[in-house]
């Protein structure tokens, strides 16, 4: 038991927390996939519409009121209670965030509870009457999970600071599982409800599987609402921009989900299925990085160590680089197959398969500029600046809407000498203006920390950036080859053999890819390869 006991509060190091991170992230996103696909075999995708657009409204007041004070302050702050040996003063401090952020979150819920026949409606403007009567019964289900998401992010937030992510990256596991029961088990004899209520679940096991680690580090409850505690004043002050940037981020998913309800019927579910798909390489790679580092670029502020905060944000914008430049590639250029493997089964058919798979593709264009957005926001935190996210946020999202409202409802195509080449129109329009808008945010958040804090410009940057895209063009290359080859080897009418293409296209690519990356001697490979980031940081 000391043993068990001792592997969640051991203390993981930035390359230690990278690859914990990235083994539990991969493992909750596979779950994830699992997770989708049962709900795609067993609920019809006009059903699903209704299932993801229950969860706008919920998602919209945690990120707002909780998530963003979180990620961009608390962090920081409690990372200073370490740094300055006064751990005991900031549990006391965590305790009275607690309480103060449950008793927000509940009277939420019980506002929201009355409100959610006239706010849902402007979500989903388009659902028929019973469509939208589900949809408000199951938005106001939801509003009991912002309740323990929000302590169990406390907690999460508490771990990371002292660099525990352990018990930390198995809450997702255990929320993931919680609905893949519920998808599986429940859904066919119970319907939709039946998941509504293990997602609830999930968010429960969520925020107790991180008690345990979070008591052993010396965590104290006290029934406390210090709101004038002057830690808690400064991250109100600071998760205040984060709070509007993320607000707006997720009206602009908001807006999204009104667009594609006056679409065809499955746009939100193939706008939804299609975005956790191309999520899992940006939350196994760009949010483990990002994450991993987090804790320590805000150490290095705190001890006014400039080198160091630029040697951690070289080596982890090259590393994203690295993973997220090819996983684009090959993502776009298997996306059938990646629906057809994952969603291909059940009520999900040949047109939501197309769908699904034209609008993965447009987003697997801004895998790497989601990556970079996540390190770099961190950054800004790590120095104390929530104001500049907030300030890229709010334009890209009006960007994102401005562009994606004609590209779904009218669209456009490209055609050279009679052959179309390109045509957008519908969900598919809506991703491919969230790409624009992605990269657009990235650009600009690097520029301006480059200009506030020059320390972490080099040209080995560029470079490597450079080294890799080309890299990874030819990789692709190689992946079309093999991927039409192989189409003519095995039955591409059934789903052993779009795996056996997949996987032998996936080996083909990997072969390039990284003996390539050996032959130009990369060091992003060799840091993915070695047991720690080399340098004296």
């Amino acid at each position: 038991m000391k043993k068990i006991l001792h592997i969640f509060s051991k203390q993981n190091s930035v390359r230690g927390a990278s690859l914990l991170l990235i083994a539990t992230l991969t493992l909750s996103n596979v779950l994830g996939l699992f997770r989708d696909r049962f709900l795609t075999k067993n609920i019809a995708t006009s059903e699903l519409d209704i299932y993801y657009a229950a969860f706008r409204i919920p998602d919209l007041i945690f990120n707002i009121l909780i998530l963003g004070a979180i990620s961009s302050a608390f962090i920081p702050i409690f990372s200073d209670y370490i740094a300055n040996k006064k751990e005991k003063d900031g549990f006391k401090m965590t305790s009275s965030l607690m309480n103060l952020s449950a008793m927000i979150m509940i009277i939420s819920a019980i506002l929201l509870f009355a409100l959610m026949p006239y706010l849902v409606p402007l979500v989903v403007p388009k659902f028929d009457g019973e469509r939208l009567a589900q949809t408000i019964k199951f938005s106001r289900l939801l509003m009991l999970t912002p309740i323990f998401f929000s302590l169990s992010y406390i907690a999460g937030g508490v771990l990371n600071s002292f660099k525990r992510f352990l018990s930390y990256s198995l809450a997702p596991l255990f929320y993931n599982a919680a609905i893949i029961f519920g998808a599986a088990v429940l859904a066919p004899r119970y319907g939709l409800v039946a998941v509504i209520y293990c997602v609830i679940a999930g968010a429960i096991l969520h925020f107790l599987i991180q008690i345990p680690t979070l008591v052993g580090l010396g965590f104290k409850y006290s029934f406390s609402f210090n709101y004038k505690d002057n830690s808690i004043k400064r991250i109100v002050r600071l998760m205040i921009p984060r709070t509007i940037g993320m607000g707006v981020n997720q009206f602009m998913l908001i807006a999204y989900t009104s667009i594609a309800s006056s679409l065809a019927a499955g746009s939100i579910a193939a706008f939804e299925l299609s975005n956790n798909i191309q999520t899992m390489p940006i939350v196994v790679f760009g949010t483990s990085f990002a994450t991993a580092v987090f804790p320590t670029l805000t150490a290095k502020i705190s001890e006014n160590d400039k080198a160091g905060f630029a040697f951690y944000f070289d080596r982890a914008i090259r590393s994203l680089a690295f993973l997220l430049i090819p996983s684009t590639v090959l993502l776009f250029l298997l996306k059938a197959q990646v629906v057809r493997l994952i969603l291909g089964s059940g009520k999900f058919s040949w047109d939501d398969t197309r769908i699904t798979s034209m609008t993965l593709g447009f987003f697997a264009l801004s895998l790497l500029a989601q990556g970079l957005i996540g390190l770099l926001a961190r950054a800004f935190y790590a120095l104390k600046d929530t104001r500049t996210p907030m300030w890229t946020s709010i334009v890209t999202a009006v960007l994102s809407i401005v562009i994606g409202y004609p590209l779904a409802k009218y669209g456009f195509s490209l055609s050279v000498l009679g052959n179309e080449l390109v045509a957008v129109k519908g969900v598919p329009g809506l991703a491919l203006a969230f790409s624009i808008a992605s990269f657009v945010n990235a650009i600009a958040l690097f520029v301006i920390l480059a200009k506030k804090y020059p320390e972490i410009w080099n040209k080995e940057i560029s470079r490597s950036f450079v080294k890799i895209t080309i890299i990874s063009i030819i990789m692709g290359i190689g992946t079309w080859f093999s991927m039409h080859i192989l189409s003519f080897l095995v039955d591409m009418n059934r789903f052993m053999g779009i795996l056996e293409q997949t996987i032998l296209t996936l080996i083909v690519s990997g072969i390039i890819y990284f003996g390539l990356s050996y032959a130009a001697n990369l060091p992003e490979l060799k840091w993915s390869l070695s047991r720690k980031i080399n340098g004296k940081h």
